[in-house]
């Protein structure tokens, strides 16, 4: 497939490493211009472009920025095609994105991004930290395979995301609508925990809504305190364990 990535961080140069690497024609871009993203991004063959090159004549636009500056990307996405299929990985933390009342009110955080894009996304590669999935990626068939849950309402959407999802060396599970996918946002048992399929559907059933922030916040205060500057992010190990004895 044709895939344009906006964002390099963590998570967006492993999905272009992977995808690349999987055999897809990967373009990827971020607000510093292509000169800045470098080789080991690119070094299984995605190419890096302008930001509005990134959505030209692409199967799919996977969004790999903060939560918050998704709202700037809708004039972006207003001339890609409406069959485009349109994946965010974003979560929402307030002390990095500011209050934003709707999603505070309850509020699913893709249904937020859907009405601030204007169209239908897929959420995916939110409920994974980026150490485990640089680290522990593993073959199909694998029992130790990490699942991770996917949300959509457009068939097509959801038939594209979850192939793109076990390209990357995961096991994708369907986790339903946008509407219920505040079972995998932070705070929720299926959300950077490390689980495999077998207990992914027992997970996402587990979640309680009116919990997800405070243990959210739980989480983020008992990381800035481990780490110091709160801007280094916890290993493949340390990260799922504090999740499990905090969200599950």
């Amino acid at each position: 497939m044709k895939i344009g990535i906006l964002g390099t961080g963590n998570i967006g140069k492993t999905l272009v490493q992977r995808l690349s690497a999987a055999g897809h024609d990967v373009k990827v871009a971020n607000s510093r211009g292509p000169d800045s993203i470098g080789a080991d991004v690119l070094s299984s063959g995605g190419r890096a472009v302008t930001v509005e090159d990134a959505v030209v004549d692409v199967d799919v636009v996977i969004l790999s920025i903060p939560f918050n500056k998704l709202p700037g990307v809708a004039p972006l996405l207003a001339v890609v095609p409406e069959n485009t299929v349109v994946i965010d990985t974003s979560n929402y933390y307030p002390l990095r994105d500011e209050r934003i009342e709707a999603v505070e009110g309850g509020q699913a955080e893709s249904l937020w991004v859907a009405e601030q894009l204007g169209r239908p996304i897929a959420k995916a590669w939110n409920a994974i930290g980026s150490a485990s999935f640089a680290d522990k990626s593993k073959s199909a068939g694998d029992p130790n395979r990490i699942a991770i849950p996917i949300a959509a309402d457009r068939e097509e959407d959801r038939r594209v995301t979850l192939a793109l999802v076990e390209d990357t060396g995961l096991d994708a599970f369907d986790a339903g609508g946008l509407a219920e996918s505040w079972r995998q946002q932070p705070g929720a048992p299926a959300y950077c925990t490390d689980l495999v399929r077998a207990e992914m559907g027992e997970a996402l059933t587990a979640a309680e809504k009116e919990r997800l922030p405070k243990r959210r916040d739980l989480a983020v205060a008992v990381i800035t305190e481990r780490m110091g500057d709160g801007t280094t992010n916890p290993d493949a190990d340390y990260l799922p364990r504090l999740n499990r004895a905090i969200y599950m």
